[in-house]
């Protein structure tokens, strides 16, 4: 029996009736009539004969969007609880786990004053657990699947094992499983638990890119995902730095500040990009750990001095991308690059007005340390971005030409030292034009340069020969050998 004008809110545990909790037992014998959520549940044969049964299945056929059905599921209960003989209404598993009517239910009903009483259920993440035979502690992430499949990246870390709850149907599984193998290989091996806790329980194990061909998934499937390893989580990682910036860590590591790390960072920044030059994924991904390690170094050692954390740079970039892209995350509709970059100008200014920033110029920001031609490319892409530019590439060829014209007519070094520099200027402008990055385009032909003359050298050795005794066209034709050598 329910109190008057009340909602008894039940858990009906996760499927054989024996699994049901003594006092939900109770109550049920006792009623007149329950609401269940769905019928879909191996306890509803099993009720005590007598109770009239009610399911709120007619939503999810009525409604295609899940926040819809549970709006009107809760809509209903409360309305129900206001007659004099009130609701119960009965969830499978535990009232507060994976119900998002609920919560929703027990907030509404006490702003309206309507008494509450919630009858714990065992929940399936229980009885999921005790067919996988593993304990969820210490480091177990529990997952919706409704969330996972809308995702481009798994909202956990991939050195704690992972249940992903209410993988309904082989189209979610295929869904789930994209997400998945952006971070997990493809043959990871993983486990589906279907009917967790009823008499027909199975576990399959099988490889992560199978698991929509499984012929069992259904109402009642959760997918567990075993740890990826150690030693492969960003959280680990920052507990390594930490541990290094610790007490008992590593003296170098202690003695470091911001200044001091300065010139690694930039190093390491370098190295990176030669790499990204020579197009080599095995030094990428090592460059690319190596960066990461001075961020978060940096970071690490910005929260002991009580600066800033993790955290709050994370949060800060992730606000910032979020609102410098309204065509993604917002209203506006944005159709190509150009606009996309058009628009970033513009919200950028929006910022620094509100910092009180307004009268900084559009080219503020563009850091000083830049290598020259770097800084010459990012001041000009910003210029033209507010229209400031050639009306076509003829006239920036014009203005180079005009500048190797008046390098021939300087009369002094300072004046040849500007009049290159403007020549340098315009060569990067040219680069713009022709969306090639000055900066890797004149480190590539450095490092062809480096290439021929260290192929000179080699064959003047072989020769027994001095560079200083070899006459350049010696030289120039060793030099037109290596470019035939591909060198």
């Amino acid at each position: 029996m329910t109190d008057q004008n009340a909602i008894t809110i039940l858990g009906l545990g996760p499927g054989r009736a024996e699994l049901l909790t003594r006092q939900a037992w109770q109550v049920l014998e006792g009623a007149r009539e329950i609401y269940l959520r769905t019928r879909e549940h191996p306890i509803v044969n099993d009720l005590p004969q007598g109770v009239e049964v009610h399911s709120f299945d007619e939503f999810y056929e009525k409604y295609d969007d899940f926040e819809e059905v549970y709006e009107h599921i809760v809509a209903e209960v409360l309305e129900l609880g206001r007659r004099p003989e009130g609701v119960i209404y009965a969830v499978p598993g535990n009232p507060f786990v994976a119900e998002a009517a609920v919560p929703e239910i027990v907030r509404r009903a006490r702003a309206k004053g309507i008494p509450v009483r919630l009858i714990s259920g065992l929940s399936f993440i229980d009885a999921v657990f005790e067919a996988l035979e593993v304990d969820v502690l210490p480091s177990a992430h529990i997952v919706d699947a409704f969330e996972l499949v809308s995702a481009h990246h798994t909202p956990f870390p991939p050195d704690a094992p992972a249940l992903i709850a209410q993988v309904y149907s082989t189209m979610m599984a295929a869904q789930i499983k994209i997400t998945l193998m952006a971070v997990y290989p493809d043959e990871h091996q993983v486990k589906l638990v279907h009917n967790a806790g009823a008499d027909n329980q199975t576990v399959e194990s099988l490889p992560l890119h199978e698991i929509d061909k499984s012929d069992a998934i259904g109402p009642f499937t959760s997918l567990y995902v075993p740890t990826l390893g150690e030693n492969t989580s960003f959280e680990a990682f920052q507990e390594l730095i930490a541990h290094l910036r610790a007490p008992e860590g590593c003296p170098w590591d202690r003695e470091q500040t911001h200044q001091s790390l300065r010139p690694n960072l930039l190093e390491e920044a370098y190295e990176t990009l030669s790499a990204i030059d020579a197009d080599d994924p095995v030094a990428m991904q090592e460059e690319f750990g190596d960066l990461l390690l001075q961020v978060v170094l940096q970071t690490q050692i910005a929260s002991e001095y009580g600066e800033f954390k993790m955290s709050d740079v994370i949060h800060g970039i992730h606000t910032k991308l979020v609102d410098r892209h309204p065509h993604v995350f917002g209203e506006e509709r944005i159709e190509d690059a150009e606009g996309v970059k058009q628009n970033w100008e513009r919200i950028k200014a929006g910022e620094r007005h509100a910092k009180g920033e307004s009268k900084n110029g559009l080219l503020e920001g563009i850091p000083d340390s830049l290598p020259a031609l770097a800084q010459a490319d990012a001041y000009q892409k910003r210029a033209a971005r507010v229209g400031f530019d050639w009306p076509d590439i003829t006239g920036v060829l014009d203005k180079i030409e005009e500048e190797i014209a008046e390098i021939r007519r300087a009369g002094d070094n300072l004046s040849e030292a500007e009049e290159i520099g403007d020549l340098l200027f315009a060569l990067a402008n040219l680069a713009r034009w022709k969306n090639i990055d000055p900066e890797s385009a004149l480190r590539a032909t450095n490092n062809k340069f480096r290439r021929r003359f260290a192929y000179i050298e080699t064959q003047a050795e072989k020769q027994g020969r001095e560079l200083s005794d070899m006459t350049l066209e010696e030289m120039d034709a060793i030099w037109d050998e290596a470019k035939d050598n591909g060198s």
